[in-house]
This record gives structure tokens, sequence and C-alpha cells, in this order.
């Protein structure tokens, strides 16, 4: 991995010695003069080519989200939740996608003109098909239907004045772009280890797969109520000719899901066992691991990133070459609300509602026993002590071979039921893509992050599948997929018998909380909502957190100080809720009960289908009278 940073320093460096221009002036939509040093100067050989597609990682960022949904305790920023986005003047979204464009177009304009076999920069042109639908994708997410850009242009290009092309469109285009980079692009196991990390066949077809089942699903259930007409106000519904229906979408998507599980290149990460082994006691917390691997010292195992054969698309870091530099263990932003906690399921299989295995919430350990390992190992434990991280931090991070009682500092995990002003782990506190790494301090840790995983491509199939069955899915497709998932989660498999007893339990409803539940802060959760059709609905209710009329966290002394209780009444805004609620649209999620801590309030959530897409930025339609506002704004 380390060697494709290598290259793209050096790639920067031949940059700099040309003149070629990455910045600012390839912002076409900003309408600022073109360069005059040509491109040609650097597309001459195999090499070349190579470092320039390398080039393009560096677009892969720390791509965290889902705060302030329905499912996070974390509401620092509601504006988004609430419905509350105004017109920006300049968005960064827009803009730097459109940057990183002309450049991917510029090495698929060049790739024509190669003197060698193509088949010498077949990988780099495959690379660059990819990149041009992954960052068409990010626009189409923000903001619907946008202009479809596939050649390098300068201020006098027709395009930089066209209209916004529909989201069909736009999907078209993604496709037809992933299936070049699927006929290009080298198999996963053909990779030297100095190049894990980079595109696949396996990764276009996974990501071909994504965009599908996104583009049925909003077929299926939003339509067009987001489009606007394209003739005064947004950017229309076009259809190009030969669009897919949304049951040819969910098969494709299901088949590159298939072609993916078919291919042997990647596998779900189940580490207990060496876990366990190394560390007594932590085998459950095998998920935590995974979310901070790095090297050897992540963990007590000394597990290092080879060992991860689940991300297909992701963002590399190293701690030498580029270190990721967030805050995200100092301020561990994916605590999970009431509903998240209640959707995680129990060891039988079974969500809370229903299980005979569920303990209540009585004590403030009990809703921790048998249940979901991605709550056991992602989800703090009251008074369980854990590592801080850095030489210092919190009492500093993990020492393997010494107990907690070697040191003087208190480890044990108090939840914060005394103060809102934080805005975050209220209540519960998340550990996913945070670390307890003795040798990393704030913003030097460096581990992957996960673009799309294997774990997604296993949800996408079951999904799908679904869908093509009208909310039928067979024990054996599931066994394909979401149960291999359940399985190194600890809970026992979703089957047709197991939810039947129970009316409120449907396939789809299953599935959709195992998406939840799995990619839960790694930014699905707005756009699933969306695609589904059921954001309005999800966002607007109260965001509860721990329970505590009736529960030990009622009394109880905070074990810091025993002159305070670690529950304070008069510190929260909106008290607890005194009915119960429903949180969720549709079946099979737990209600929320009398006596749970509100940290939102549904009277500040206005979530509206005119939020699906957001405003086009102010400076682009100043610039391009032909660029529709979408409806609403």
């Amino acid at each position: 991995m380390k060697n494709i940073y290598k290259q793209i320093n050096k790639f920067s460096l031949a940059l700099a010695a040309t003149g070629l221009i990455f910045g600012g002036c390839d912002d076409y939509l900003d309408q600022e003069p073109k360069d005059q040093v040509t491109e040609a100067i650097y597309y001459e050989t195999q090499e070349q080519f190579t470092n320039a597609s390398n080039y393009f990682y560096t677009r892969f960022g720390w791509e965290e989200g889902d705060g302030a949904t329905d499912l996070s305790g974390n509401i620092g920023d509601t504006d988004y939740a609430s419905g509350k986005t105004i017109i920006p003047v300049s968005d960064d979204i827009w803009k730097n996608n459109y940057v990183y464009l002309r450049v991917i177009n510029q090495l698929i304009e060049k790739a024509a003109e190669y003197n060698g076999e193509q088949s010498e920069i077949s990988a780099s042109l495959g690379t660059a098909y990819f990149f041009r639908a992954w960052h068409h994708n990010k626009l189409l997410l923000r903001f619907g239907g946008v202009p479809i850009v596939t050649r390098s242009l300068d201020v006098s290009s027709e395009e930089v004045y066209a209209p916004r092309n529909s989201r069909y469109e736009v999907v078209n285009q993604m496709v037809s772009d992933l299936d070049m980079a699927i006929s290009l692009l080298p198999t996963a196991t053909s990779l030297a280890d100095s190049e894990v990390g980079k595109i696949t066949v396996e990764a276009a077809k996974s990501f071909k797969a994504r965009i599908l089942l996104h583009a049925a699903t909003w077929e299926k259930y939003v339509s067009t109520t987001a489009d606007g007409d394209g003739s005064s106000v947004g950017a229309g519904s076009a259809k190009p000719a030969g669009y897919p229906s949304v049951d040819e979408m969910f098969t494709e998507a299901k088949k590159m899901a298939t072609e993916v599980m078919n291919s042997g290149a990647f596998e779900l990460w189940d580490k207990r066992a060496e876990i366990e082994a190394a560390y007594p006691g932590w085998g459950d917390h095998h998920l935590f691991y995974f979310f901070c691997l790095e090297d050897g010292t992540s963990n007590p195992a000394g597990l290092t990133k080879a060992d991860n054969k689940e991300f297909i698309i992701q963002t590399v870091y190293d701690y030498i070459l580029r270190q990721n530099r967030n805050n995200t263990t100092h301020a561990k932003p994916w605590g999970p609300s009431r509903k998240l906690m209640d959707m995680y399921l129990c060891s039988d299989g079974l969500p809370v509602q229903h299980s005979g295995v569920f303990n209540g919430y009585g004590m403030m350990t009990s809703e921790f026993q048998n249940r979901d390992l991605r709550l056991v190992g992602l989800v703090k434990e009251p008074l369980k002590e854990y590592w801080g991280y850095g030489s210092g931090t919190a009492g500093g991070g993990a020492q393997y071979d010494k107990d907690f009682s070697d040191f003087s500092w208190d480890f044990r995990y108090v939840p914060n039921l005394d103060n809102e002003s934080a805005t975050r782990n209220m209540g519960y506190e998340g550990r996913k893509l945070t670390h307890e790494n003795y040798y990393r301090e704030t913003r030097t840790q460096s581990y992957n992050f996960p673009l799309l995983r294997y774990a997604e491509v296993l949800l996408i199939y079951a999904e799908a599948a679904c869908e093509l069955g009208d909310g039928v899915i067979s024990d054996g497709d599931l066994d394909l997929s979401i149960n291999k998932i359940r399985e190194r989660s600890g809970v026992a498999d979703l089957t047709n018998a197991l939810i039947s007893p129970f009316s409120d339990l449907t396939m789809l409803g299953e599935i959709r909380r195992e998406r939840a539940i799995e990619l839960f802060g790694e930014n699905f959760r707005y756009d699933d909502l969306k695609r589904w059709g059921i954001a309005e609905e999800e966002l607007n209710k109260n965001v509860c957190v721990t329970y505590v009329a009736g529960t030990e966290f009622e009394t109880a002394i905070d074990p810091m100080d025993a002159t305070l209780n670690i529950y304070n009444a008069s510190a929260w805004s909106y008290g607890l809720t005194t009915t119960e609620e429903a949180t969720s649209s549709y079946a099979g999620i737990a209600s929320t009960k009398a006596g749970a801590l509100i940290i939102d309030a549904s009277g500040n959530r206005r979530f509206q289908r005119m939020n699906y897409v957001d405003p086009i930025p102010s400076v682009q339609i100043e610039l391009n009278e032909n660029l529709l506002q979408n409806p609403g704004y």
C-alpha cells in the first residue's frame, strides 16, 4: 500500500516540473482561464499513465457520516436532519468533483493517442473510467441530476453552459463507465502485495451493484417526486433510450454482487478466536479491532492490514506517508440512539421486543447481555473498563500485557447522563472507528477507511433478491448473504421460520435492519432513507437515548464522584418520554416506551421531500443561467 503513495509523490513532482495544473483553474464551472501548458507533455509512457491514475486515489478520504440521523446520539449539527438546508454561495462537493473529472477525462483522452500497446495502459484507463463514475455519483447523491462531463473542458466548451442532465442520464453514464472499467481492470487476486488497495474488476462490479440498487429503489419508492420539471425548476426526469426497468436494475445488481461473491477475492473479517486467544475476554470485541486495524500494535493479536480481506474499496492511510489527521477517537462521534440500540438483535436472532433472551433495561448493563457483537464491541458498556489511547489520553492506550488494575487511572466508562452541552456521546458512547493504540496520538492514526466492503456486497445481494421476490427471499439466499454477517456478529441465522410467528416482522424490514446496523457511521443512512422514500417519517421523530425512569440509572451514584448521580434531570431540555412512541414507519422496529431521555425533539425536525436533493450553489447558477435550481429552494 505504501507503494501507491510513493508513486503519487513522484507524479506530484512531475506535475510541478511540467506545469500541469490540478487546482482551481481546472474548475471550468467557476469560469477561470485554462492554463496554456498542455498535458501532452506528460502522457507518453506506461509509467506516466500508471502514476497519473495513482494520483486519483488522493481523492479518497475519510468519509464517515450519519451524524444527527435517527440512529445517532450525535446531534452536534442537526440542520441537515432538520431540513434547514439553505442555498449556499458555493459548495465543495460541486466544485471539487468537477475539478477531479477534468484530469480523469484528460487521461481517457490521452489514452486514445497512446503510441504503445493499449494493454500496457488498460489498468490505468480502467481506473479513470471507475473514478469518472465515482465523482459523478458524488454529485448525483448530493444534487440529483447534474451536468455530465466526459471530456476535459475549457471556458469555451459548450458543456460549460449546458443545462443539467437528469438523474437517469447520470445513472446511465455511470453504468456505461463502470462497464468500461470492468473490461479493463485487473482482478483482485492478480494484484501484487504492493498494489493492494487499488481499484479492481471486483471493485467496479461492487460499485456498479451499489449504484443500480440505489437507482432501482429510488425509482420504485421516490420516482420523480424530487426531480422538478426540468423546464422551470430541477433537472427533470428525462430517461435515455434503453434505460433499464426497476427489476432489470435489481437483477443486474444481484448479478454483480454474485460475481464478486463467487470471485473468492474477499471474505468477512472474523477474528474472534485470534483476539480471544491473545487477550482473554475480548474476543467478542473483534469488530472494534477490525475498524481500527493498523499495524500489530493496534490489537492484542498482532493483526495487520494484511489480515483484512473485507475492504474492496478503501482510503489507504499510512503512519509515515499519509496519516488520516481526523480527530475521530477524541470525538467518538458514533454513539447510537435509543432506536439503534433496540435495532441491534439478540443472540437468538430476534429483536428486543420478541426475543426470549433479552434482559430488559432495569440494570445499567442489562441491555448489553445476549446481544449482537456489533453492539457489544462497538458501544461502551456502563462501568466496564476500556483503554484510552496514545501515551496518556483517558489513561493511555492499551498495554495488553498489563491489567487495568496496574494503573492509577480509573478506566471505567460512565455514561453521559448529566450534560447535554457536548452534543455527542449522550447516553451511549460508540467505539466504531476509534482506537486504543498506545503508539498513536490524536490525529496520527492511519487505519484505512472502508468506502465499500464485502459486507455491503452481501447486503446488496439480499436486498436486491428480496425486492425481486416482492418481499420474499429464500433461506438459501439468506445463507449466501445476510447470515454470513450475522454469524460473525454472534447472532442466529435469519430464516423464514424464525420471523413467521411475528406479524410485524418482514424480510425486507429485517434486511433494512441489517443494513442500518452493519453500516452505521459509514455515511449510508441519509441516502438509504431517501432511496426508500421514508426519510421524512424516520428523521422527524424524537431522538432518544437511555431509559432512565424505572431503571438503575434513575438513582445510580457516579462512581467517579460520590456526591453526584449519574443522571441529572435538570440538565436536559426535553426531559423523558411520557408515552410509547413509534420510531419507524416500517414494521419490526421496536417502539420507544415511556421513560427514555430525549436529546432532540420532533418539533425541531422538519425534513421534507425537497431535502432529498440539495440546492445548486448560487454562484454556479449565476455563471450558467441554464442551470435550474432544485424544487423548493
